[in-house]
């Protein structure tokens, strides 16, 4: 699902992250943890080639990073789904809009395929009454639990979650985990940046560190 091999990450011209060997399984749920300006984001945008990969080698999904071009980007991206710590919904239409809006984008054309599939992945995150709502009417953990049917809206095979219960309460926290957990169990696979350790106890799994330039498993 995802290699890197002997892989150093830059942000412009400064080393981030240097000789990161990963491999990560089908099915596998991942966090990667770290302080602020350790290189967790910037790992993540190499993984969705919103950064380059300069030095090493890495696949993701089945797509080479090292060669991608431009153009294969969007097509990297309908097999995976992010998760951002800030939603990045569109706050000028309602739920059922933002959803129709990556619909459309990547070439859905039948109404009722559309219909059907956005339903579909509100009912997975249980905000299926939600459709017709603005994004700003509400909560934080609703509009995360929409970021996350957004993530699923093509069937990925894989979903980076960037911080995703970072702008959260606890408990609201807890409750988006137990939405990620499911989605996991359903055979997706899951690679979670965090700092939030008390997550980590609640739901144990394979941890990453990010710490002095390196990755590691913390064991």
């Amino acid at each position: 699902m995802l290699q890197l091999k002997d892989v150093s990450i830059f942000q412009r011209e400064n080393l981030i992250l240097s000789n990161v060997n990963l491999n990560i399984k089908k099915g596998e749920f991942n966090y990667v943890i770290g302080k602020t300006g350790s290189g967790k984001s910037s790992l993540m945008k190499t993984l969705y080639a919103d950064l380059p990969l300069q030095e090493g080698e890495g696949s993701i999904v089945e797509f080479n990073l090292k060669t991608l071009k431009e153009n294969e980007i969007p097509f990297l991206r309908r097999k995976i789904g992010i998760v951002f710590q800030d939603f990045k919904l569109l706050n000028d239409r309602t739920v059922f809009d933002n959803l129709l809006f990556v619909l459309k984008a990547t070439g859905w054309k039948d109404k009722s395929e559309i219909k059907e599939k956005i339903n579909d992945v509100l009912s997975k995150v249980d905000m299926k009454s939600k459709g017709f709502k603005m994004p700003y009417q509400l909560s934080g953990g609703e509009q995360q639990r929409i970021a996350i049917a957004r993530a699923l809206l093509n069937n990925p095979e894989m979903i980076l979650a960037d911080e995703p219960t970072g702008n959260l309460d606890p408990k609201t926290s807890v409750e988006i985990m137990n939405v990620l957990e499911d989605i996991n169990k359903g055979g997706i696979t899951i690679l979670m940046a965090t700092h939030d350790y008390a997550l980590i106890l609640k739901f144990p799994h394979k941890t990453l560190k990010c710490e002095g330039s390196k990755v590691f498993e913390v064991v």
